[in-house]
């Protein structure tokens, strides 16, 4: 099982640049499996406290349903539009997966479920410092932080 702080210990630059993303923006989206196996995309918040990736859903949710029959998740930062001209800007985008595991009702507002990451893989796609490849890096705890450049 892995944590957050799992991560920020293996891959500390690496772990501040995906937080940086998924901070970056109130609302994600999360990808989750229907009970027919379908996947199901939904709009999320996530944040990162006391060394986890914690997230919610709201009571009656089809998104959490689908969590504690299937903990299996894939969670993606906001993503944003590249900017146009000499240099391309585009910060990258950021996704992490792995397994919700329940922790407990929300405390705050109208209930509904918490769960927290068991982190399978996280994923900075980017673009390299002369914006002319497209460079994929991925951590996961078996083989740590790895990276590949694409024309």
């Amino acid at each position: 099982m892995a944590a957050w702080r799992d991560v920020e210990q293996a891959a500390p630059e690496f772990a501040r640049r995906v937080r940086a993303l998924f901070e970056a923006r109130k609302h994600k989206t999360i990808a989750t499996v229907r009970a027919d196996g379908a996947p199901r995309i939904s709009g999320i918040e996530a944040v990162f406290a006391d060394g986890e990736l914690v997230f919610g859903s709201m009571p009656n949710a089809r998104k959490g349903a689908d969590l504690r029959r299937d903990p299996r998740f894939a969670v993606h930062s906001a993503t944003v539009d590249p900017v146009e001209g000499a240099e391309a800007q585009w910060p990258g985008e950021a996704k992490i997966s792995g397994r919700a595991i329940a922790a407990g009702p929300v405390t705050e507002g109208t209930g509904g479920d918490s769960f927290r990451a068991d982190i399978t893989e996280v994923v900075h796609t980017h673009l390299d410092d002369e914006a002319t490849m497209l460079v994929v890096e991925w951590w996961t705890p078996a083989h740590g932080l790895r990276r590949i450049e694409r024309d």
